[in-house]
């Protein structure tokens, strides 16, 4: 944050919540958890805060504590981050021990992400996101869905929770992502493919230094054959890239050498028509033999040749 820069409003949701926030709803209550025993999603697909963002809630939990709980789940010797990764790590910078936390129970693998995608839907913009984020949060939508009706139901508890209220950032509500989306059904498919990458190409797709393009092509390729391309570390332009996806399911590193560094054809060196003026033909040919020129005319150039290296030793 700037010196001397004015502090921007702190939008708490839970200050419009009711006061009892201790009371366990569907059995679920909350509790202050110590940090170090919460652990990040193990598929986490938002990258955490970085820089004046990161500062401001640093500064904000230190003058004002966590004001609004984070989500997790308990995971038998710990617990598992669902919603508040960025309030997480902001606690820790701050130097807080404990964090308010809601504890889930019982939670299933899809139900555990869409708490995951839609808290973060909740506070950022679909259109400020990094295309790995787009992926996973599109991939979210159209193919990792449960029930309608479970679904709308974790989304009315989140509402109920509210939003991180130390992101001093302007938040956005999930009603107007739709609206925001503004991309075809073929761009949406696109970053579905996407999401289907290792993550050393997610990273290069999000620091650009991949194209949109390379990562589609990419995509259709087994993680195994997306390790091999990897470790090959060299940068893959739009026309390679869709040379090794035709190679998808038969990829090697020898097949992907051939690929990338492709072996250079040898012409063949055409056949050339000599004119030997008459005389000489006469003087020195008459009466052979095809056959018998050549090999005379070979013999000759071999030992001219042979003549003008022995004259430069």
């Amino acid at each position: 944050m700037k010196a001397n820069g004015p502090k921007r409003k702190i939008f708490d949701a839970v200050d419009m919540m009711t006061e009892d926030m201790g009371k366990a709803e569907n059995g679920n209550g909350l509790q202050s958890l110590p940090v170090d025993k919460i652990k990040t999603f193990h598929d986490h697909p938002f990258r955490l805060y970085e820089g004046e963002r990161l500062d401001d809630m640093v500064e904000s939990i230190r003058e004002h504590g966590v004001l609004n709980p984070v989500i997790v789940r308990n995971k038998g010797r710990g617990y598992e981050m669902l919603s508040g990764h960025n309030r997480l790590n902001a606690a820790k910078i701050a130097g807080l021990s404990e964090i308010p936390a809601i504890v889930k129970e019982g939670l299933s693998e899809e139900e555990a992400y869409v708490y995951v995608i839609e808290t973060n839907m909740l506070q950022r913009a679909f259109s400020e996101l990094l295309p790995s984020e787009k992926a996973a949060v599109l991939a979210a939508r159209y193919e990792k869905v449960i029930s309608q009706g479970k679904r709308n139901d974790i989304l009315h508890e989140i509402e109920e929770i509210g939003t991180c209220g130390h992101d001093v950032h302007k938040s956005r509500s999930r009603d107007g992502i739709g609206e925001e989306y503004g991309m075809t059904g073929r761009n949406i498919a696109r970053y579905m493919r996407v999401d289907k990458l290792i993550p050393e190409f997610k990273d290069k797709l999000d620091d650009r230094e991949m194209t949109l393009t390379t990562a589609v092509e990419l995509s259709y390729l087994s993680e195994e054959e997306q390790g091999i391309v990897a470790a090959e570390g060299t940068q893959i332009n739009e026309s390679t890239a869709k040379a090794i996806r035709a190679a998808a399911g038969e990829l090697t590193a020898e097949k992907l050498e051939e690929i990338m560094h492709p072996a250079k054809k040898t012409l063949p060196v055409r056949s050339l028509n000599i004119k030997i003026p008459s005389e000489a033909g006469e003087k020195y040919f008459s009466g052979m033999k095809a056959k018998e020129r050549t090999d005379l005319v070979m013999k000759a150039l071999d030992a001219w040749f042979a003549k003008k290296e022995t004259a430069h030793v």
